[in-house]
């Protein structure tokens, strides 16, 4: 064979090497390696939170813990939060006592009695407004602040006294237990109590929209992620109950959605806690929902 055909020949072999050194250690298997460490530590991530825990309290608030919990379940499939009402005071109690590892509650807990409240950390996770709310039947749009003292302590008792129909005033009242029912006795009453014997009392914010819509003439007070249109929202010494007039000050119905735990919280509570604060919740089911964002407010909720 001549000196250029093995020249040739060799010169087939090199390429043919190049060829395959380069399949073996080029960018693809690379990249499949880097895309595999990488899922890998995805689901590590994941696995790391896990665990079980118990939310229970505010009815106003539980709409927004619900789903949080929701997407928070997706997100990491070993853990799971369990989410309860029974309103705020049932939340503080539970959470002081250590059956529950956060309590739910529209109210600080150095309002409940009863409790060891520097025992516990506040989470404020949102702001919430409360509406007043009457049945569609009733005409009248709007109430001074005076006007509902003397409706939810029994001295008004006629729609038609506040230029509305002729037909009885049915008051809905929630339960003590009820910080929804605190933040509308302190801020709209004025500490005063209410009309008892003539008034109903609905233990769940579900359940007084539904027995609102359902009679004539009932009216009753609820957190605006429960606004859907079956009832009518009224508006307060002539301003709309709407999320901007609770930023800037102008609706003071509102109060901080509070979340407690005994101590400082750890493991899938605190991820849970931090999960709320993210913009997933935040900008996600707490905004759908009416929920206010903290950062957002101009002003400071007493």
């Amino acid at each position: 064979m001549s000196k250029s055909k093995i020249a040739k020949v060799l010169l087939s072999v090199l390429m043919v090497l190049s060829v395959f050194l380069f399949s073996a250690c080029g960018p693809n298997t690379n990249n499949s390696g880097s895309s595999n460490q990488s899922a890998s530590d995805n689901q590590s991530s994941s696995q790391d939170i896990s665990g079980t825990a118990t939310a229970v309290g505010s009815t106003a608030l539980q709409p927004l813990v619900e789903q949080a919990a929701t997407l928070f379940n997706q997100k990491y499939p070993n853990a799971t939060i369990n989410v309860q009402g029974g309103g705020s005071g049932t939340g503080l109690t539970q959470v002081s006592q250590g059956a529950a590892d956060i309590g739910d509650s529209d109210i600080f807990a150095e309002e409940k009695s009863g409790i060891d409240a520097k025992s516990l950390v506040d989470h404020k996770v949102a702001v919430v407004g409360f509406a007043v709310v009457v049945n569609k039947d009733v005409t009248v749009d709007n109430l001074t602040q005076q006007q509902l003292v003397d409706i939810f302590t029994g001295k008004i008792k006629n729609w038609k006294e506040v230029g509305g129909p002729d037909e009885p005033i049915i008051v809905v009242n929630r339960p003590t237990s009820s910080g929804t029912r605190a933040t509308f006795k302190k801020i709209v009453l004025g500490g005063q109590d209410e009309v008892q014997g003539l008034a109903l009392t609905e233990d769940a914010s579900g359940t007084v929209r539904k027995t609102v819509a359902e009679k004539k003439g009932a009216i009753s007070y609820l957190a605006f992620s429960y606004l859907d249109g079956s009832v009518k929202a009224l508006k307060y010494n002539g301003v709309e109950p709407t999320k901007e007039n609770v930023i800037n000050g102008k609706y003071p119905i509102a109060s901080y959605e509070h979340m407690y735990t005994k101590g400082e919280p750890k493991g899938v509570v605190k991820a849970f806690l931090d999960f709320m604060m993210s913009d997933e919740v935040q900008k996600g089911p707490a905004e759908k929902l009416g929920f206010i964002n903290i950062n957002d407010m101009k002003v400071t909720l007493k």
